[in-house]
């Protein structure tokens, strides 16, 4: 039996800050200082000497957001061949239909007050993309990845007094499969650290020995500058969250041949790091020479345990799991790239509700705000490097760097992300199409080689695509961990055939669906092909005439499944360490199945949760099986349905009880209740994809519309009723309602850090007629105002073929609803007041405190 063990902490931080840059003076120098430099000029092209024609921005910023679309921009006339395809084609909203492409320059000054001392170094979370930083108007450095992190050290650049820092960036047509977002999208910093220091993201923290009584907690502490023999104390104290020191250690030593010291130290009665108990710790080691501070560095770490074994599954502080997660992009919607704490902290609010536990950041290195939110939250982590290696995939894509590039990618991103408890393992790529060579096994045996040296304690996996290939080509065999993109009705096959004997749904499900909107028996497809019923909405790569695709949930792509059938796998298989959903939200690009010749489509259809912030229906069923804490009971579709009396239209119960009865105007149309069995009967073959449904839905096919009430009655494993859900027909539409959607899900701003950046807040509006019922379809356009101790953001509707600008207070409903994100004003304690308007409707008004 193979078995891998995993324990080891968190993200390695300074701690956070914003201060005025200046030099150091000689009482200083030993001080670790960290400013946060939001404030830039920015233009469009490289021009970085230029006298006029500026803007004043704040970092993070995507240029692109605001538009406008445009079916020209980034335009591709591709063919897709890891989706088989042999012609190109005009792939049209591909990675999002805005304006990502082309140069622009940042710029900004810094002073030094005095000669120039200890290191100056400047941190950049990410630049889209191919940076050039230039200091005083000459090059110091480069780095082609728009989504890695990197430092460069510019002391040797500045001199005292004023000195101009210049950042060139250029997105190259072709470059993308999705929206990558354009510009200095994540935090820029400038450290200030003493001649001798602790590297950017140096320290490393593992945990060797877990148990119930103690843990082990193992801290290697390197130093640049330090001369060969120079002696240096250590003296490292272990907080936990509450700021209590739980264990201590002082030691001495020389430095030689450059290695790190290492401290070893004991935490009694530990507190285990867990998705349900995110409990941390902080690691604070002052480092001095002769009794002269010289240092001190945080390193912020968890306690657990993470194994991974053969024929056994994934096991998390010794106790069998199975994975819930999802897949994230990085743009926040109609925030695009440009990264926020508590925009992220919405999302994963959301996510947390839902049941997940898990995050695939594809297929990209993630932001350090999000990883800090996993950490604290409690949800596992799979960051992931690259969408392509050596062979491409895009034209421009990172295959061009790959060769040179690659390995420093991949140890930034492990060093920087190394000791977040949240991380549990690396993913080294998505799908890429080096899996099909005869030497890929090589390539990804490299890249899990670097992973390893950097990190010796986490597993390595990659997202793959080309079941036949790996499986016999040896790719796969020489993982830690087989990662499969779909086929889940092969993983037997795998699981037999690969050395691992486990498996781990890298990727599932890509079911496809638009909030709100149904389609049903009887109505044509664009194919032509009519329904007759409920089991003929099911299929394939599905298209209507409306461009949008249906939220019963039952349509999906040619390569993938409904979610009904990943649930199965991780029911009946122990070997299978669990999934990821494609995706946790809708983001922009990849408007599959509008995605050739199919305009206005430009995002996407695959998120549980749609561009807006808003739930689909989709988000029920995962809730349904995942949130064991909560019960969950969800009736769709709406019942407002004018011209359709007398027709078939399907209802469709998402919930945790076993049974539940469906009244139509007070009429039973029957209990029904969860079926298939018990799994060990299927002796490992998974059922139809109808019989799946009926174990995870509840489904009455044949009712037929009457306006008045749908009523559900949720039934406990007693048989006694247990909760239930009531649906009414909507009258004329009458107002419109504005609710705190940050507030619902516990996201707060008021539990993140006031130096966290912007802090937004998620109202949902919606239209309502006079009794109170939400009307489904309604689709006017909404005017926003807001005032007080706020400023208008950005809008959203969750439509994927919306042209409108989400930077305008304007916009249509979808679906009979819109999100509006508002920024809270600095004034502490003041409240803001949004209201909004529509034309034949009252206003819907909202007053939300402030922190």
């Amino acid at each position: 039996m193979k078995r891998t063990i995993i324990a080891l902490a968190a993200l390695a931080m300074t701690a956070a800050g914003t201060i005025t840059a200046s030099a150091a003076t000689d009482g200083q120098a030993r001080i670790r200082k960290e400013t946060v430099l939001t404030e830039w000029q920015f233009r469009r092209d490289h021009d970085m000497k230029a006298d006029e024609g500026w803007e004043e921005v704040s970092i993070p910023h995507d240029w692109a957001i605001s538009g406008p679309f445009s079916v020209e921009n980034d335009l591709q006339v591709v063919a897709v061949i890891q989706n088989g395809e042999k012609e190109a084609s005009r792939k049209t909203g591909r990675s999002g239909g805005l304006p990502y492409m082309g140069k622009g320059c940042y710029r900004r000054t810094i002073d030094m007050e005095g000669p120039v001392s200890g290191r100056k170094i400047l941190l950049f979370d990410g630049a889209m993309s191919e940076a050039r930083i230039y200091v005083n108007g000459e090059k110091v450095f480069e780095w082609p990845y728009g989504y890695n992190s990197f430092s460069c050290d510019v002391t040797d650049a500045l001199h005292e007094g004023r000195n101009e820092i210049a950042v060139l960036l250029e997105n190259r047509p072709f470059s993308s499969r999705w929206y990558p977002g354009a510009g200095l999208y994540r935090k820029v910093r400038l450290l200030e650290v003493p001649e001798v220091h602790v590297p950017v993201w140096g320290t490393f923290v593992t945990t060797p020995h877990v148990e119930k009584d103690y843990a082990s907690v193992r801290i290697s502490i390197p130093l640049e500058g330090a001369a060969e023999g120079d002696i240096f104390e250590f003296r490292t104290r272990i907080e936990d969250n509450d700021g209590n020191v739980v264990a201590e250690r002082a030691d001495s030593r020389a430095i030689c041949h450059g290695d790190a010291a290492v401290q070893n130290l004991t935490v009694e009665n530990p507190v285990l790091w867990s998705p349900e108990s995110p409990a941390l710790y902080t690691a604070v080691t002052e480092i001095s020479r002769n009794g002269e501070a010289v240092d001190v560095i945080h390193t912020r770490f968890g306690i657990r345990t993470v194994e991974y074994i053969a024929d056994k599954g994934f096991f998390l502080n010794g106790k069998r799991r199975v994975i819930k997660g999802v897949c994230l992009h990085h743009d926040l919607g109609p925030l695009g790239a440009a990264v926020n704490r508590s925009a992220i902290r919405h999302q994963l609010g959301m996510l947390k509700d839902m049941g997940c536990d898990a995050i695939r950041t594809s297929h990209n290195m993630p932001a350090e705000e999000l990883v800090e939110l996993c950490d604290e939250m409690g949800f596992m982590l799979m960051p992931e490097t690259f969408d392509e290696w050596d062979v491409a995939k895009c034209e421009n894509g990172y295959h061009r760097f790959f060769g040179e590039w690659a390995e420093k990618d991949v140890v930034n991103m492990v060093r920087h992300f190394r000791n977040s408890p949240s991380v549990i393992m690396w993913s080294i790529g998505n799908e890429v199409p080096t899996q099909r060579t005869s030497d890929g096994y090589k390539v990804a045996s490299w890249l899990q080689s670097i992973c390893h040296r950097e990190d010796p304690t986490r597993a390595v996996t990659c997202g793959m695509d080309q079941f036949d290939a790996v499986v016999n080509n040896g790719f796969a065999a020489q993982l830690d961990l087989p990662g499969f993109n779909y086929k889940t009705r092969r993983y037997t096959i795998a699981y037999g055939k690969l050395p691992q004997n486990i498996i781990l749904g890298s990727e599932t499900a890509s079911t496809v669906s638009s909030r709100g909107v149904y389609h049903l028996p009887g109505e044509a497809g664009s194919d032509g092909n009519v329904p007759e019923n409920f089991d003929g909405l099911a299929g394939a790569s599905k298209k209507h005439k409306d461009h949008q695709s249906s939220s019963y949930d039952t349509e999906y792509c040619y390569w993938s499944n409904i979610p009904d059938v990943d649930f199965a796998a991780d029911e009946a298989y122990p070997w299978m360490a669990g999934q990821f959903v494609w995706t946790g939200f809708d983001y922009l690009g990849e408007p599959t199945p509008y995605d050739t010749d199919a305009w206005p489509n430009h995002s996407s259809m695959f998120g549980i949760i749609d561009l807006a912030s808003i739930p689909k229906d989709r988000y029920y069923l995962y809730r349904s099986v995942w949130n064991t804490e909560s019960p969950t009971l969800h009736v769709l579709p709406h019942w407002t349905w004018p011209g359709k009396e007398g027709r078939n239209i399907p209802v469709v119960v998402y919930t945790s009880y076993p049974a539940a009865e469906l009244f139509i105007n007070g009429v039973s149309q029957g209990v029904r209740k969860k079926e298939c069995g018990d799994c060990s009967s299927w002796n490992g073959v998974l059922p139809s994809d109808r019989e799946l449904m009926d174990r995870y839905r509840l489904v009455w096919p044949g009712t037929v519309y009457s306006p008045g009430e749908v009523k559900v009655v949720a039934y406990d494993s007693e048989g006694n009723p247990a909760e239930e859900k009531v649906v009414r027909t909507a009258g004329k539409p009458y107002c419109l309602n504005v609710k705190n959607m940050t507030e619902a899900y516990g996201g707060s701003a008021g539990n993140c850090c006031r130096n966290a950046g912007p802090q937004f807040v998620y109202l949902n509006v919606s239209v309502a007629d006079r009794e109170g019922n939400p009307v489904p379809a309604d689709s006017r356009l909404v005017d926003v105002k807001v005032s007080g101790n706020g400023k208008f953001k950005a809008i959203a509707n969750g439509d994927p073929t919306c042209l409108e600008s989400f930077q305008e207070p304007r916009m249509h409903l979808f679906s009979g609803q819109l999100t509006v994100i508002v920024e809270r004003g600095d004034e502490e304690g003041l409240p803001f007041t949004v209201e909004v308007s529509a034309k034949g409707l009252g206003k819907g008004r909202i007053i939300v405190n402030g922190l």
